[in-house]
């Protein structure tokens, strides 16, 4: 199987090199196409990335106009290789864990599984050399993440792009539509991502945030009324220690 992962990036030059070193490193555990959607950043985001490249091979980059993350996201989608069996996500200022793809390809030997939804940890510091939080008393959660997500490329095209429309909560909406699906998804225990929490964090304006929550939300609840046959979210996001997701 092979794996790509899209990251989206702007103006990141200060912590999209963690990124990509914390992807790199997890090669062997599968084929790994790493492709980088630059969104016009006026940093040194992009010389960091050529510069990793240059080192370790396996980053592809797209530069292109600001145009924001959903637009971003879905042109690294239309630049998937042919071959592209599984697709994930990592933002450019998270750090993807050691071993986390190693732990969740191995749901995929099931054909029919069509996803696979882990845990996030949020996190204040990074040792940007070790790729490991400095924070304690972590608690992983089970909360809206793309890059605690691995997916069939064939389910994605059932979910369709992202919504270019939203400012915050395209995630939200993303996920949203994956869960509604009649699918087979399975809720594992693995940390998907250490969610870097920092000052330029898009997700510090709660009521922006908040206002994409409700809107996503809002969005869903339309769909399901229109075709009674989309699965109902249920309570997946923050439910305790779930196993497997069908019809949720």
């Amino acid at each position: 199987m092979n794996l790509s992962v899209v990251v989206p990036m702007f103006n990141s030059e200060e912590f999209v090199g963690t990124a990509l070193r914390s992807l790199l490193r997890q090669r062997d555990a599968i084929d790994l196409d790493i492709i980088v959607v630059d969104d016009g950043s006026t940093d040194r985001s992009r010389d960091v990335v050529q510069a990793i490249d240059a080192r370790h091979g396996g980053v592809r980059l797209i530069a292109k106009d600001n145009r924001g993350v959903s637009h971003a996201r879905n042109a690294g989608l239309r630049v998937l290789p042919a071959d592209a069996d599984l697709v994930s996500f990592l933002d450019s200022d998270d750090v993807s864990p050691a071993g986390r793809f190693a732990a969740d390809l191995s749901y995929f030997t099931d054909p029919s599984v069509e996803f696979v939804y882990g845990r996030l940890c949020k996190v204040q510091q990074v040792d940007e050399q070790l790729m490991l939080p400095l924070d304690t008393g972590l608690e992983p959660l089970r909360g809206i993440q793309l890059a605690a997500g691995i997916f069939r490329r064939s389910f994605l095209d059932r979910v369709g792009p992202f919504d270019e429309s939203f400012h915050q909560g395209e995630d939200t909406d993303f996920l949203f539509r994956a869960f509604e699906q009649r699918r087979n998804a399975v809720l594992s225990e693995t940390i998907g991502v250490f969610y870097r929490q920092h000052g330029n964090s898009l997700t510090n304006n709660s009521a922006e945030v908040r206002r994409g929550f409700l809107r996503a939300l809002a969005l869903s609840a339309q769909r399901r009324r229109r075709d009674p046959s989309l699965a109902r979210l249920g309570p997946i996001f923050g439910q305790p220690k779930p196993t497997i997701a069908q019809e949720v």
